[in-house]
């Protein structure tokens, strides 16, 4: 982001307009929504200054403004005609330190002003850094379509209730009590303000009754790293945590999803590099459950694919904590999708092995001539730092060196870059392109029609997947 998005207070603020005309207006209108005092400088003041002048909801002054006028002004709005002269009352405005927005000119700006959709005082502000204004009013008609008229009353009597919120737990409890006063079907319906109130205080009673709940921690697979490939409960749960603790894996989109309330722990662990242990993780996972939080620990990928979710649920078992495991889409899914390609497929492969590169003792051994001769695929998870190894195992079990290998980096990502090659070549161009970010490897599949085999044998073995 470019604009931070805040909402500013205007009370015994002071806001200059300096331009006339339909543009200046705007700007006008959506200062005259708040309590600020404003100032108007134009040459012609149009019919509705004219009117807020008489009315006195400006103060409207012919000209332009002296260096002097400036003294104690928050917001300048310079929406003059002239390039020139918004640029010269920019400057002057910020030698008396107010902040200036300069018309139709994002890159003069301080702030800019967003679409708002005004149920006061719910206000929503849609913003698009100046870059697709008649967006901006599409998305603030769709909302105001959504939230009715008379929103604005119910949230203000809700306001008025939250001293009396306070008799319950802070924390998950009071959340819990108002997504129940906000429910969509309570604040459609049409009632006085005294059922309204009556409705809380009933709702609250409620809440006073229920078992405040213990602790847990939720396992949820964050997928490859779009957010939109998240399951609806991994994203409910996410946005209801108290504590989120993450690996590395795990997108920031994902991460944004939470509340910025919620507490983060980043447990990141990259293959032979420094990382955070597991008896680590699992005091982390057991210390913030037993304070009554919601805990998820989100895993990048599926928790139950090569993410240690045995080991955690084991520690957390130990001490009687609550949990529960969420699936999400794993890599190799998501990579076979990003290709195009199926992970089995007649003729080609009737079967997959899902294998990492290392374990915790370092390169990860298998029965590589077995796995060679079996005829199917492999998705091969992190497996970047020994993609070498991987090679030469392959190849000393008898695999050949036009065999395809495909390679696919930060999936689902708008990073996301992929690559199809030999057997033989596939470990150089690791290195030669760098690639560093989180990556799967495809033995036996592969989009590439370029890439050809050299040998009878090795075109029947590559159309059943074998090696």
């Amino acid at each position: 982001m470019e604009f931070l998005p805040i909402f500013l207070a205007t009370r015994d603020r002071h806001v200059m307009v300096v331009g006339d005309g339909q543009m200046a207006d705007a700007k006008c209108r959506g200062v005259l929504k708040t309590s600020a005092r404003v100032t108007v400088f134009a040459d012609n003041p149009s019919d509705q200054a004219l009117a807020w002048a008489q009315s006195g909801d400006i103060t409207l002054r012919v000209g332009l403004p002296e260096s002097t006028d400036f003294t104690d002004v928050a917001l300048v709005y310079a929406a003059h005609q002239s390039d020139q002269i918004n640029d010269e009352i920019a400057a002057s405005a910020r030698r008396e330190g107010a902040i200036v927005n300069v018309l139709d000119r994002t890159e003069a700006c301080d702030f800019i002003t967003p679409a708002i959709v005004d149920r006061d005082p719910v206000v929503v502000a849609i913003g698009t850094e100046g870059s697709a204004p008649v967006l901006a009013r599409q998305i603030k008609a769709d909302i105001e379509a959504m939230l009715p008229d008379d929103l604005g009353r119910f949230a203000r009597l809700a306001n008025a209730f939250r001293a009396r919120v306070r008799a319950l737990p802070e924390g998950l409890a009071r959340r819990k009590f108002w997504r129940d006063v906000f429910k969509p079907e309570r604040m459609v319906a049409s009632a006085s303000d005294t059922a309204i109130r009556q409705d809380f205080e009933a709702l609250l009673e409620r809440h006073m009754r229920s078992e405040p709940e213990s602790g847990s921690v939720a396992f949820v697979g964050a997928g490859p790293g779009d957010p939109e490939l998240l399951t609806l409960k991994a994203r409910r749960l996410i946005h209801e945590a108290e504590v989120v603790i993450y690996d590395r894996l795990v997108g920031k989109g994902v991460l944004e999803l939470a509340r910025r309330e919620a507490k983060f722990i980043d447990v990141g662990k990259k293959g032979f590099g420094a990382h955070v242990t597991q008896d680590v993780i699992n005091g982390h996972l057991i210390r913030e459950a037993q304070a009554g939080l919601k805990v998820v620990r989100l895993k990048g990928g599926d928790p139950s694919v090569f993410g240690r979710l045995d080991e955690e649920l084991a520690a957390l078992s130990q001490y009687g904590i609550e949990s529960s495991v969420v699936p999400g889409i794993t890599s190799a899914s998501a990579g076979a999708a990003s290709l195009k390609q199926s992970l089995t497929r007649r003729d080609r492969n009737s079967s997959i092995t899902f294998m990492t590169a290392h374990d915790a003792k370092g390169y990860a051994e298998h029965d590589w001539r077995q796995l060679v001769r079996s005829g199917q695929a492999l998705a091969i998870y992190m497996g970047r730092k020994s993609a070498s190894f991987l090679q030469g195992r392959l190849l000393m079990a008898g695999a050949e060196k036009n065999l395809i290998v495909t390679c696919v980096e930060n999936i689902s990502r708008p990073e996301e870059r992929r690559f199809t090659t030999t057997l033989s070549s596939f470990a150089q161009r690791l290195d030669d392109d760098h690639w560093n970010g989180p990556l799967i490897i495809f033995v036996g599949i592969g989009q590439d029609k370029k890439i050809q085999v050299s040998s009878v044998s090795t075109v029947k073995e590559a159309a059943h997947g074998s090696y």
